[in-house]
């Protein structure tokens, strides 16, 4: 396979995933430490959010992973629970035909749900520093065979006051480990926290790439409190973005932001804390396929989302930690596409808007709204476009799982069934070997089975005319 990844020789199973996901060539934070995680080195890497670092780690740990091994191998610590499903979701992408099984494990979700996967072959467990110490003192994760512990966005934990955790994790974990830290900028207790937990690390920095992107254009509008919801209606029907993120400082303000919109027939949906994890972890799945156009959300939603095509970020209200600017805006103009970043401001010598501009280091070019007639001359035009959907986005992984079939068997481990059984059923059919076998989820009742290289339709029609330990059991294509 001709990949500037195949020079840190890495296997054609990773390889080949890369390939599907449309990795080209390694990014800076990518060059740097792929080779030093596949010697086993610790590494301390200083690199901003959205500079590839999840593939940093994810590629060099999938190829590094036993796959004969049951109990994970792997542990990542994310601040929060978009992340850690992102972060997860990309390593079962890069490791999908290594077959490697990564869990997601987070607070405000079902412990026992999560204990039953844990249950399973797990390679890799992605989560939140309380869950995963809950997890560890109820004896549900083993953590006895962890040989690789990557903190990631670790001054993030330390904002949200999750690095007594941290360490509560690190107490808990081998000696012998190696271990990845990873964080936008890194504070004087992320050092402390490095020099006593760490062996000999290497300092990896990745330059900054400007705080601020060349590829974002920087828009101040004065609104008055009273008028900002309209203000916020003329600038969508003038600007029509193809894709856009309201940032709102409280979970109050998306609420009245979102009816307001909703109430227009705008196609919008919202994020905030104080949704059910269920509900956020949904609206981001519509969102990064593209079922809805415009998502108002708090701060919380700019962490780590990686949206394909985002072109507008508004900000309804200004973010009261000035770090935030950046992070928001660093939602659209990603991997070299442009983006627009609109800021609403009360009045003139706002102290958030200074904070800001000092961060970013120039002052942000102040328009006038636009006037009656410019929104009169749109808004026919302009509606219509806001109240439909956003083209189509494409689904990286649906490109890798394009020729991958899942299968559903409707027997499980009560009737005593193994992932060896299975796989010595499978591999009797003409045609198919252990190669085209994917992860395999051995249930209670049920068991599902992924199926490479095409060959879904072939195993599904062969299994329904032969037995799995004896028993002749249903097979179909499982249902999403």
């Amino acid at each position: 396979m001709n990949s500037e990844f195949s020079k840190f020789k890495i296997s054609e199973e990773i390889l080949k995933s890369i390939e599907g996901l449309g990795y080209k060539k390694p990014s800076e934070v990518q060059e740097k430490v792929i080779p030093e995680i596949l010697l086993n080195k610790d590494v301390i890497v200083k690199s901003q959010t959205g500079s590839g670092k999840t593939a940093a780690f994810g590629i060099p740990l999938c190829e590094r992973i036993d796959w004969e091994e049951n109990s994970p191998q792997v542990l990542v610590l994310s601040p929060t629970r978009e992340l850690a499903v992102q972060v997860s979701e990309d390593i079962s992408n890069i490791g999908r035909f290594k077959r490697i099984k990564c869990a997601a494990v987070f607070g405000k979700q079902p412990i026992t749900e999560q204990v039953r996967t844990l249950k399973q072959k797990t390679h890799v467990v992605v989560g939140t520093p309380g869950r995963i110490l809950d997890h560890i003192d109820r004896g549900s994760l083993n953590v006895s065979k962890v040989k690789y512990f990557v903190i990631d966005e670790a001054d993030e934990m330390l904002n949200m006051g999750f690095i007594g955790q941290v360490e509560g994790v690190i107490r808990r974990l081998p000696k012998k480990k190696v271990t990845m830290l990873f964080s936008a900028t890194i504070p004087e207790e992320i050092r402390e926290l490095c020099e006593k937990h760490m062996d000999r690390p290497l300092d990896i920095s990745i330059k900054k790439q400007k705080l601020i992107t060349e590829n974002i254009e920087h828009n101040l509008y004065y609104v008055e409190y009273e008028r900002k919801l309209e203000n916020l209606n003329d600038l969508l029907i003038c600007e029509k973005p193809e894709t856009g993120v309201i940032f709102c400082r409280t979970k109050e303000n998306v609420d009245k932001v979102y009816e307001y919109l909703k109430s227009k027939g705008y196609s919008t949906n919202k994020i905030h804390g104080g949704m059910l994890q269920k509900e956020r972890l949904s609206v981001m799945e519509n969102f990064r396929k593209g079922d809805f156009r415009i998502l108002v959300a708090t701060d919380l939603a700019s962490r780590g989302i990686d949206i394909e095509g985002i072109t507008h970020v508004i900000n309804f209200d200004l973010p009261v930690e000035k770090e935030a600017y950046v992070h928001r805006i660093g939602r659209s103009g990603r991997a070299g596409a442009k983006g627009k970043a609109i800021s609403f401001c009360v009045k003139e010598g706002d102290k958030f808007l200074e904070d800001i501009q000092e961060l970013i280091g120039f002052e942000i070019p102040v328009h006038k709204l636009p006037n009656r007639e410019e929104v009169q001359k749109e808004i026919k035009q302009g509606v219509e476009f806001l109240k439909s959907k956003p083209k189509r986005k494409s689904d990286k992984a649906k490109i890798i799982n394009q020729n991958i079939t899942k299968i559903y068997i409707n027997g499980g481990k009560k009737k005593k069934i193994r992932a060896g059984d299975i796989v010595g059923a499978i591999t009797k059919i003409d045609g198919v070997s252990g190669d085209d076998i994917g992860i395999i989820n051995v249930e209670d009742n049920v068991s599902y089975v992924d199926i490479l290289n095409g060959k879904g339709k072939r195993v599904i029609d062969a299994l329904k005319n032969m037995t799995i330990k004896g028993k002749k059991l249903n097979v179909e294509k499982a249902r999403k």
